[in-house]
């Protein structure tokens, strides 16, 4: 089943071979090998990608993926080698493409809970359990764990859905090594994200997750970009932008 309402045609660029529609993001390869990530403007909800776009939202999306990843660079490499735009590509891919190395994927939605609420929560009422493991009695939506938990899901295509499996599950598909490699840095990263938001006076009230990948991936990226600082100071990027924030505030 499709997860579009709509699906796009993606835009062809010399020198450049499509190779995927995402949900949001286009995903291109150059001459050399390298991926070519552009951050499109499209919503998803449920699983669906909605017809109505958010004006700006690809340029905020990675404008915040870049900013964790240079929180993140000591903790773990990422696959970023560089923001320029590819010669022949359109100017309003400025601010919203990544120069990445190809990775091989390891095929789990990596994610960590440091409170209890959406799905977690649905298993919790009916077994006492997150991804099988036990946790508290008396707990309710919005409650702190007492320490931050690994509970993975699958990595599902466009239109299906993630669902949640075992720790012993993900050992048994990907390997014991990988997976508490996994396990590790997920916390790992979960944890100076909860550290940054408390220090902000905020606090990490849900989870975070990312998809799970492997290989010789760089520690840093090439070439500065803005990041937040210039967004978290005033500048105005329109309505849109900072619907586009809130959203992904709200989903991490």
């Amino acid at each position: 089943m499709s997860g579009f309402v709509e699906k796009p045609e993606p835009l062809q660029v010399p020198g450049l071979t499509h190779l995927h529609t995402g949900k949001v993001r286009e995903l291109y390869q150059n001459e050399a090998g390298e991926l070519v990530m552009v951050a499109s403007d499209r919503i998803s909800a449920y699983d669906w990608v909605l017809p109505t776009e958010i004006p700006d939202k690809g340029r905020v999306l990675t404008q915040l993926s870049l900013w964790w990843f240079d929180q993140l660079a000591d903790l773990t490499p990422n696959h970023v080698l560089g923001t320029d735009l590819p010669p022949g590509a359109p100017a309003d891919w400025e601010g919203r493409t990544l120069i990445c190395k190809s990775l091989q994927m390891v095929p789990v939605e990596c994610v960590a809970r440091g409170y209890l609420t959406g799905s977690g929560l649905v298993e919790y009422n009916d077994t006492r359990t997150v991804c099988g493991l036990a946790l508290p009695e008396g707990l309710v939506d919005g409650s702190e764990l007492p320490a931050p938990i690994f509970t993975p899901a699958t990595k599902a295509a466009v239109g299906e859905h993630d669902e949640n499996v075992s720790y012993e599950e993900v050992a048994r598909q990907v390997g014991a090594e990988t997976a508490a490699q996994l396990r590790q840095a997920t916390l790992a990263v979960y944890g100076r994200a909860r550290d940054i938001a408390r220090d902000r006076g905020s606090s990490s009230r849900t989870r975070s997750s990312s998809s799970a990948t492997t290989g010789d991936a760089g520690r840093g990226r090439r070439g500065p970009h803005p990041g937040l600082v210039p967004l978290l100071a005033g500048r105005d990027l329109g309505a849109g932008a900072r619907a586009a924030v809130v959203r992904q505030a709200v989903r991490a």
